[in-house]
Order: C-alpha cells, then structure tokens, then sequence
C-alpha cells in the first residue's frame, strides 16, 4: 500500500462510483422517463458523471479520511512518550497503512498487558493463598494447645509446660513467616538500601556455622570449608544481607541434608568476583524442579517437604533477591541422592588473594 495515500484512494473510489452511479442512473428507467434524445445522453451522462464523482470524492476525502488521520493521531498520541512531539506524524501520505501498523501495534501492547495482568492477578491469588496455607497451621496448633491448657491441662504438670513451649514454637513459627515476607516485600519494592563494606568472608561463614551448631549436631552432619584457605576470602558487600544469604543455604542444606552427612562451602577466585557454594549430601533435587527452586513458597515434591520439617518456603526467594540487588547471580546444580550445590558471586573486596 505504498501508493495508497488518501488522496489517491479518494480519487479513484469516487471515480468508480460516480461511474457506478452514472451507468445506473441513464440505463435505468430515468432516461426514458425523462425522455432524452440520443444528442443529449452525452451530456447528461457527463453532467451526472461530473456531480457524482465530486460528491463522493467531498465525502471521502473531507470526511471518512478526516476521521481515518484522527484515529491514527490519537492512537500514536497515546503510544508516544508525553514529552516527544507528535509534528507532522500523522500527515505522510501512506497515512492507512500507517494507521494500519499503529493500530496492530497497539493492540499488541494491549494484549501484552492483559496477559501481564492476567499473570499478575493468579500470582496474587496464589500468593494470598499460599501465605494463608502457611500461617493456618501454626494458629490451629496454637488453637489445640491452649484449648487442651483450659480444658484442664493447665493443672496437668506433665501437659502445661509442654504444651506452652509447642504454643511458643508455634508462635516462633509465625513470627519467622511474617519476617520473611516482610523482608521479601522491601527487596522487591526496592526499599532495602545495601551498605557496601569490604568484609572477609570466612569469618562471616564461621560464625554462622558457630549459629547453627546445634541443628547440625541434631542431624549429625558435619559444617566444613571446601579446604584450607590461609588468607582472607574478603567481598564487597552488606554484610548483614550476605549473612542472611549464608544463613538461608545453610539451614536448607542442614534441613534437606542426610544423617551424617556434610554441609561444605568453598570459595572460588573469578578474576573480579569470588564463586561462593554452598554443597550438601543430600537427597536432591529432581532435575524438573530446578527452574522452581526460587520461587515464593515452592518447597518441592510434598513428601520431601512432609519428611523434612516445615518452613516458610521464601528463604531460597530471599537468598536470590538479596543477590540480584547486589547485581549478582545465583545457580543451582542438584543429582538425585547426591546432593545440591547453590553457587552465587560476589565483588572482590581489597585485600582478596588469590586462593
């Protein structure tokens, strides 16, 4: 349609119907009603010709192109940024064929965002309902404990104290989970502001393994380093939210760990950056479910869950936000009955050596 201005279409559609228009017309029974001679058909014809084609091009012209030329000047407004001028935009002469793209294109990104929107609104109620599922178990254990202390076990020495401190885990419980999610909600909306500091991560990794000493004794699985490492592994970054990072792998590597198995992290010089990982001897995670492992409250199959403990299923969500703001990455490599390595980088500090 690269000839197809409105002019030109204009033109040619108001010379088909005045032609259209005129053979009607003198064909018709209107010649002999009014009864013209054979010397005055040419004239009449022209004049009918000439009246018609004119009208019609007016039309055309004046009227459905005005309204063509407004479509497409309304439809690029809206598209175009508010503060690029729209001059002489919507005046070329291939204006239907660019009314055609803008319209096409337009719908395109409305469609988009629906679909956006669409994905939106089943996160939300997933979400809604995940946290619901979450905090539900909890507030009825909760529920039984203290109906069971008024219902007389309160008296019961053998019950009371016991079922106050279930009660406390359970309260813990829920306190953990609106941590979490208050947590993932300032990474996502962005409210978090990191502190970057130069900090040698050895140290913080040892003294998270020195945390959680006891949940590993209970499992009998060893916390070790990779290997020796004589000099100070030192990253530029914050240092709390780094903590919390280490702090999430390990307690996922403890949980999903085996019975005398071992918890390892190893560092990795990368020029620029250093490869932490976190290595378990675990179960594994099934190869399907590694694109998922991030995501809100995934926890993976429901028997490993089941057999595993609870927990609020956002410590692997956390990890990855806290990463990505730091304009790093996270991966994960897992073998069924061999066990799960998490790996993410980090910016050298100053005094990093080469390991």
């Amino acid at each position: 349609m690269n000839d197809s201005s409105p002019k030109k279409l204009a033109l040619s559609s108001a010379f088909a119907v005045a032609i259209a228009f005129s053979g009607i017309l003198l064909l018709g029974e209107l010649f002999s009603l009014i009864k013209l001679t054979w010397y005055v058909y040419p004239l009449g014809a022209f004049l009918i010709f000439s009246a018609s084609f004119f009208l019609f091009y007016y039309i055309l012209n004046h009227f459905i192109y005005n309204k063509i030329r407004l479509i497409y000047k309304t439809i690029h407004s809206l598209k175009a940024p508010k503060e690029q001028k729209q001059e002489n935009s919507y005046s070329d002469n291939n204006l239907i064929e660019k009314a055609g793209e803008e319209v096409a294109a337009w719908a395109s990104d409305k469609s988009k965002e629906i679909d956006d929107l669409k994905k939106l609104e089943a996160y939300r109620r997933e979400f809604l309902g995940n946290v619901s599922h979450e905090l539900k178990t909890p507030i009825f254990n909760i529920q039984g404990y203290v109906l069971t202390l008024l219902d007389g076990g309160l008296d019961d020495p053998s019950i009371n104290r016991n079922y106050l401190l279930r009660t406390e885990q359970s309260i813990n419980r829920m306190i953990s989970i609106v941590d979490d999610l208050e947590t993932i909600s300032r990474l996502e909306s962005g409210q978090i502001t990191l502190k970057h500091e130069h900090f040698d991560m050895m140290v913080l990794v040892r003294d998270v393994m020195d945390m959680l000493e006891i949940d590993a004794a209970q499992k009998k699985t060893s916390l070790i380093f990779g290997q020796k490492y004589d000099r100070p592994v030192v990253v530029f970054a914050d240092r709390q939210n780094i903590q919390q990072v280490i702090t999430n792998l390990l307690v996922n590597a403890i949980k999903y760990g085996t019975q005398n198995g071992r918890v390892k992290v190893s560092f990795f010089d990368m020029d620029e950056h250093v490869l932490i990982e976190v290595s378990d001897s675990g179960i594994g995670i099934p190869r399907e479910e590694l694109p998922r492992v991030f995501e809100r409250f995934y926890r993976g199959e429901k028997s490993r869950t089941r057999n595993h403990g609870g927990g609020s299923g956002l410590g692997l969500a956390i990890v990855k936000h806290i990463i990505e703001a730091h304009g790093q990455t996270i991966n994960v490599r897992s073998t069924l009955g061999v066990g799960t390595t998490f790996g993410f980088t980090l910016k050298k500090g100053k005094t990093t050596s080469v390991f």
